[in-house]
């Protein structure tokens, strides 16, 4: 029988954070919050300041969607050279940053170092290969300063594309930050080897 005196359940309080105000998070900490809220893309710095990603637009999930594809054709006929993310997925760099890639992928070998423990959580190590794609509302800096932590914490390619101006930032491990005005398409090269991605529906 229904209770009609029940009392009312308790309506979530958004908070919305200034972008001039840090909360400072412990990783314990971090790993409640984003247990607690799975509809944000929730990201820690190194110093433990938590950053709260809001969900995409339709523009962005539609482009994030055909990375996503793309890349995980490529993986399902090449799985054993590794594991391919997509950007629920988080990782926890080796300078204690937790990190959410657009798209991602770790080598076998690696992969299958860690735990099983270590693989259902927070993943503890870098991707060897990142993608971050540019939203209306992500600061340029912030995502040159996040492409270079990728690089500094082992990934080997990392590619930062900004849908608005149709041009790529190419990260490889080691050497200088290379810059394609509307590329058609990028290659995997030997990190990935054989996978191509069709910016076609990316600069749509």
């Amino acid at each position: 029988m229904m209770n009609l005196h029940a009392p009312p359940k308790p309506q979530p309080l958004l908070l919305q954070l200034p972008s001039d105000l840090a909360l400072q998070v412990t990783p314990e900490q971090f790993a409640v919050l984003a247990a607690a809220n799975r509809d944000l893309r929730l990201e820690r710095t190194a110093t433990g300041a938590l950053i709260v990603n809001p969900p995409t637009g339709g523009g962005s999930g539609k482009r994030n969607l055909s990375i996503s594809t793309q890349l995980g054709v490529w993986f399902e006929a090449n799985d054993t050279l590794g594991e391919a993310f997509d950007s629920s997925t988080g990782f926890k760099l080796p300078n204690g940053a937790n990190r959410s890639p657009d798209a991602s992928w770790v080598r076998r070998d690696r992969w299958e170092a860690l735990t099983l423990e270590e693989q259902e959580g927070f993943v503890p190590l870098c991707p060897d290969f990142v993608v971050e794609l540019r939203s209306q509302t992500d600061s340029l800096k912030d995502l040159r300063e996040k492409m270079q932590e990728y690089m500094d914490n082992g990934a080997q390619l990392g590619w930062l594309i900004d849908p608005y101006s149709k041009w790529v930032e190419i990260y490889r491990s080691g050497k200088e930050v290379q810059v394609l005005d509307n590329p058609s398409k990028l290659s995997g090269e030997v990190v990935l080897p054989g996978f191509t991605l069709s910016l076609k529906r990316i600069w749509a």
